[in-house]
């Protein structure tokens, strides 16, 4: 189909060993992979950190977290900074990846300005678009406010009117985007998410993937 690389959420019960051959006989590369909290933040990283040594992932990214609480967000930030710290010995750097609700103001701020106004510059911003604008927050000014974060990042699309729409066929600015994620979030993998099919789901990667081209992507 042409993608180099993929990510991945979850492993299906297949051993590192067992997906380090998948990959290298199909000739992708890891890009990342989806990580749930406490395989980072207790005393499982360590073997965390072997299983992805052996896949050859670099980006340990937690995809979801929520509290209330400005409090309880600036702890989660403290824990993804102990994180960095430890993984950057292996070449691998943690992240947070995106939801609506991250956008939420807390007593007049984001989740997402808390979290990254109270990280090290290493710990990953891992935008997803379509997410960003579910929220109801333009994902373009956060790319700009943390210059040299948005090192891997979600293409989603999103529209007002087509629920199913595939990346090229939404609202959202993808010129503007690409040249900022190039100029200034130092992007080094686009991620494609398709999460509403108006075709098959191969189908509509395929389709996101030959829009990108188009775009010269």
């Amino acid at each position: 189909m042409g993608y180099v690389g993929v990510e991945f959420a979850g492993y299906h019960d297949h051993s590192a060993e067992e997906i380090k051959k998948l990959v290298d006989g199909l000739g992708l590369e890891v890009c990342g992979t989806h990580a749930a909290a406490e395989t980072l933040l207790t005393d499982q990283l360590e073997g965390t950190i072997e299983f992805n040594k052996t896949i050859g992932n670099r980006f340990l990214i937690i995809p979801w977290f929520q509290t209330e609480t400005k409090e309880g967000w600036l702890q989660f930030a403290a824990q993804l900074d102990e994180v960095a710290a430890k993984v950057a010995p292996h070449g691998m750097l943690t992240g947070y990846h995106n939801h609506g609700h991250d956008f939420s103001p807390i007593d007049g701020e984001t989740p997402w300005d808390i979290l990254f106004g109270n990280t090290r510059q290493e710990v990953v911003m891992q935008l997803d678009t379509g997410n960003a604008f579910h929220g109801g927050a333009d994902p373009v000014p956060f790319i700009e406010r943390y210059p040299g974060r948005a090192i891997t990042v979600h293409l989603k699309e999103y529209s007002e009117t087509n629920k199913k729409a595939v990346i090229g066929e939404g609202d959202v600015p993808w010129d503007t985007v690409f040249d900022l994620c190039e100029s200034v979030g130092k992007t080094e993998w686009y991620i494609v998410e398709q999460e509403s099919y108006a075709y098959p789901p191969l189908e509509c990667v395929a389709k996101c993937l030959e829009n990108l081209r188009a775009m010269g992507k």
